[in-house]
């Protein structure tokens, strides 16, 4: 492990687990329930005890990020993966900790864009954007990318659908963040099966590809 990524990984796991350290400050403010778990519009639809409000998303998305950064790290071919992929992926979960920590506690103190929605998908929509930059440039490897038989055989079965997968995905960042803004139609539903198609079409593409050059 080189002595940048030593610092990215310590500076992460600070930022992750930030939110503890306002639940403390807070402490005395919080009730003894908090809403930790809301419906597609917002509304809070599940609680846990203020000690579980303060720390368990926070140390689970911990947990989850240190998972990511070493698991990442024992990849054979982790060279493959880039620096700036590498570091977009140590940046998930510090970013899902604090989306939790403006949820719980924004839901607690009453306010209101936090316990919306489209919150939620202008969080989707940025991470799709991100991720889907950077596809194209991530060589084969087997922790990050589109993991499916036929990209893992061949290498250059990964990169013509990395392509493909990274256009689509910043296509479908920027669609979910203008579903985000606009007030017409429903965002959440029509977000969802945007994330599906990105998701799914590029495993799709893998194996047309592989039918019509390599088998």
């Amino acid at each position: 492990m080189t002595k940048k990524n030593k610092k990215i990984i310590l500076i992460t796991s600070m930022i992750t687990i930030l939110p503890i350290l306002a639940g403390l400050i807070l402490w005395n403010k919080l009730p003894e329930q908090v809403a930790t778990h809301f419906d597609f519009n917002g509304i809070p639809n599940g609680y846990s005890s203020r000690a579980f409000a303060v720390f368990g998303p926070y140390l689970i998305c911990l947990f989850a990020h240190l998972l990511c950064a070493f698991g990442t790290l024992a990849d054979p071919k982790k060279q493959a993966i880039g620096q700036k992929m590498y570091a977009l992926i140590l940046w998930i979960c510090p970013a899902v900790s604090l989306f939790c920590a403006a949820a719980i506690y924004g839901n607690t103190f009453g306010v209101e864009f936090m316990k919306s929605s489209r919150f939620v998908i202008i969080l989707l929509g940025l991470l799709f954007l991100l991720v889907g930059n950077y596809l194209p440039k991530c060589r084969q490897n087997y922790t990050v990318g589109i993991k499916v038989p036929w990209t893992l055989a061949s290498e250059a079965n990964w990169d013509a659908t990395h392509r493909m997968a990274g256009k689509l995905w910043v296509a479908g960042g920027v669609l979910i963040l203008l579903l985000a803004i606009q007030p017409w139609i429903p965002a959440f539903p029509i977000s969802l099966v945007l994330i599906l198609a990105v998701t799914f079409i590029p495993m799709i593409y893998s194996f047309v590809y592989y039918l019509r050059n390599e088998k």
